[in-house]
């Protein structure tokens, strides 16, 4: 339908129909209104594979059509892989379609600010740059198939603990720097059909109901043109979201809400045309799924299966490999330990839970291979030990390599409550170390969808191969990298610290009495740890291959900076080679991380601005070349509310994670200095940087007293940093209503 034709539609409903448009028909779909002919289209849960209902309820959570189980977002995000991601995003698109779904609801993608998160599995990272740029291919791969996506949970759902009602104090730099650039980057370069609103409140004010958020930011300065949908049951007062820019409450609380509407218009309190904006949105977002409900299609159930199976692989991080005893090379060397390896935990709990078409184990998919590999559970997936299990295990692992596939049991991890530490079960890691003493080596392979710690045990593991959550192929995926068919080439999305309380959001984690406070500001991952100065276990970004890599001949080039220069323009051109000096075919991901080393606002030692996944045969070399924008050296300036950039020294850091960084180089940017509007609380420093007139007046008036800025510095430092307004109760240079005058000047 056209603008035209929408606004025709509207004219013809009455005030009630387009209330009842504004809340959902049913637990997934959309209001039908039967006299125009208005369906009511299907939405339904993601993100990692479609969660259809099969009987339409809320009741039959857990029982959905079979779909695709993909790797979770947090095995994805290890990927670092955006044309992987691109075509996972197709293949959701198509499942979608083919079951007459308008809608896939995800991806989430906000920041993992503490490995406690109980739905970290379902987030990317803990990095905007990184969570932005693979969500914005995963949301352009599935609306290239005519279905939408809903960009979630917008914003700051950072915890599960009182996530329904819980109060987020951030401040606005952070907000601007970490919490919304991710959003920012997907509604601006992939055009999200819908975004949804999370449950919290933000310093105060429901996502909800939060105008600003709702309709300032995400409208009118950032551009979007679609549909804000509630988070099921996230609305607290349906006048003040409509109001807001909530669109679509879900799954609705007709008809009492809806009769809210009508009475708000009715009385004056609401403009209709605020209700008219809201359903021309609704009925724009009809007329977008018409195309493909219409014709639905169908999909290649094996082709998807095999894409779940490269994307497990792909997801997999290896994070040591001491004495290269991966790849495994002989069958009669190896026994598989742990329940995990029959019994794979390869997806979270709660709403994106998928039925999958199909799964493969690790233990079948090695036996595929190499055909009666050993095998002993050695631990349950209950809370209850098993001794006997552990000795078969141990007596099994004599003089062999021993396979360990641990992780965390399901009630671990899940939508609804946070994890209360990132321990592995104390039966498993007693497991390993009786192994250890027995078994000529020992690989440990990982399920779980948020990091937990390796410290305690690492020295007890010759290899460390991290699956994360990886889909219904996680089994044969793994195998794959295991046995050397796949070079692993995934890298953490997140940091794996030594402790938990390395972390400076733990300190305000989950908070208390309904309010958490987000003191470490734009601390998290490996920000604070680097301004902490903390030991980690594995950095962010870390990732080993079954071959090597080398970085060199880092060139820098800088363009000056002026007032016209563009937000998008190209400031900081990067260059440099990477070679494979190994004997395998592999890839790596190298990372520019850019610092400000002089910079007169508080600047994080190092941030991720660019990435690029590099393929490379044995001996290859390529030229890289990564342009920066005037927005990648910016930072958020609270007093001019927008991004800017101030002259001065750039670091750039190229390699292979946060901590691993051959190549550095400096340049000196040209760029206006940054000036602030005059106050009357402003320094005595800043009003005689900014004011030739206020500045020789306090020379002559320190002067007059015998002091010298320029060679009496103590004293200088007390008067400088004195608020203008203030020093003049000290030192009359002037009336405070001349001060006044000078800022209507």
């Amino acid at each position: 339908m056209t603008p035209a034709e929408i606004t025709d539609l509207i004219s013809q409903l009455t005030l009630e129909e387009k209330a009842s448009l504004c809340s959902g028909g049913d637990s997934w779909h959309l209001q039908t209104v039967e006299k125009l002919g208005i369906p009511g289209p299907m939405v339904t849960d993601g993100p990692h594979g479609l969660r259809k209902v099969a009987d339409g309820s809320m009741a039959g959570i857990y029982d959905s059509v079979p779909a695709t189980c993909f790797p979770t977002a947090a095995g994805l995000a290890s990927t670092w892989d955006p044309e992987l991601v691109h075509d996972i995003g197709v293949a959701l698109g198509e499942e979608t379609r083919a079951e007459s779904v308008s809608v896939l609801l995800g991806p989430g993608i906000n920041m993992k600010r503490s490995p406690l998160c109980g739905r970290n599995f379902e987030y990317f990272s803990e990095d905007p740059v990184l969570a932005g740029t693979l969500a914005t291919e995963l949301v352009r791969g599935i609306q290239s198939q005519g279905v939408g996506t809903s960009l979630k949970h917008f914003a700051a759902n950072n915890q599960e603990t009182d996530r329904l009602r819980v109060n987020a104090e951030i401040d606005e730099r952070t907000l601007r720097e970490i919490y919304l650039p991710a959003f920012e980057m997907v509604v601006k370069q992939a055009d999200p059909w819908t975004v949804m609103c999370s449950y919290n409140a933000i310093n105060g004010v429901y996502s909800s109901q939060n105008r600003w958020l709702l309709t300032e930011l995400l409208h009118e300065e950032w551009g979007y043109k679609g549909l804000v949908i509630s988070d099921w049951g996230a609305v607290v007062n349906r006048v003040e979201g409509l109001r807001a820019g909530l669109d679509l409450e879900m799954p609705g609380d007709a008809p009492r809400n809806d009769a809210r509407i009508v009475e708000a218009v009715r009385s004056g309190d609401l403009d209709e045309e605020i209700l008219d904006t809201a359903v021309a949105r609704i009925l724009s977002l009809i007329a977008r799924a018409s195309a493909a409900m219409a014709d639905p299609g169908s999909y290649d159930i094996e082709a998807h299966h095999q894409l779940a199976r490269r994307a497990a692989a792909a997801s997999v991080v290896l994070l040591k490999n001491d004495g290269d005893v991966l790849p495994l090379i002989d069958p009669d060397d190896v026994v598989v330990i742990g329940e995990f390896a029959r019994t794979p935990r390869y997806q979270g709990a709660g709403s994106s839970k998928v039925n999958p078409t199909r799964v493969d184990t690790a233990l079948d998919s090695l036996r595929q291979t190499w055909d009666d590999v050993p095998f002993a559970p050695g631990f349950t997936l209950t809370d209850h030990p098993d001794p006997q299990l552990a000795d078969e295990a141990v007596s099994l692992s004599r003089g062999k390599t021993a396979v360990l596939f641990l992780g965390l049991p399901a009630v671990a991890e899940s939508e609804g409550y946070d994890r209360t530490n990132t321990d592995l079960p104390t039966d498993q890691i007693d497991l390993l170390a009786r192994v250890r003493k027995v078994a000529s080596h020992t690989i440990v392979v990982l399920s779980n969808g948020s990091s937990v710690g390796t410290a305690e045990w690492d020295d007890q593991a010759d290899a460390i191969v991290e699956c994360w959550l990886g889909g219904q192929a996680s089994g044969s995926g793994v195998i794959d990298v295991l046995t050397g068919k796949v070079n692993p080439s995934g890298h953490l999305a997140e940091t794996i610290t030594r402790k938990l309380s390395d972390i400076p959001a733990q300190l305000n984690f989950p908070g208390e009495f309904q309010h958490v406070t987000y003191g470490e500001g734009r601390y998290i991952g490996y920000r604070g740890l680097d301004a902490t100065e903390r030991e980690v276990a594995y950095p962010f970004g870390h990732g080993l291959s079954y071959t090597t890599f080398a970085y060199c001949d880092l060139d820098l080039l800088v363009r000056p900076v002026s007032d016209e220069t563009a937000q998008d323009e190209t400031v900081l051109t990067v260059s440099f080679t990477v070679s494979n000096t190994g004997d395998r075919a592999g890839a790596t991901v190298p990372q520019v991380y850019l610092g400000f080393p002089d910079a007169t606002v508080d600047r994080c030692v190092r941030e991720l601005k660019a990435f690029l996944r590099v393929e490379l045969d044995p001996g290859e070399s390529r030229s890289i070349t990564i342009d920066l924008t005037r927005r990648d050296l910016s930072y958020w300036d609270i007093l001019l509310h927008s991004w800017t950039v101030e002259p001065g020294t750039v670091r750039v850091e190229v390699g292979i994670s946060s901590r691993d960084l051959p190549l550095t180089g400096e340049v000196i940017l040209d760029a206006p200095t940054v000036r602030h509007p005059l106050r009357r609380d402003s320094t005595v420093a800043e009003w005689m940087d900014a004011d030739e007139e206020f500045a020789a007046k306090v020379r002559r008036a320190t002067e007059q007293t015998g002091i010298d800025l320029d060679s009496d510095p103590t004293t200088a430092a007390f008067i400088l940093a004195m608020p203008a307004y203030k020093m003049l109760q000290m030192a009359p240079i002037m009336t405070p209503e001349e001060l006044d005058k000078m800022l209507g000047d």
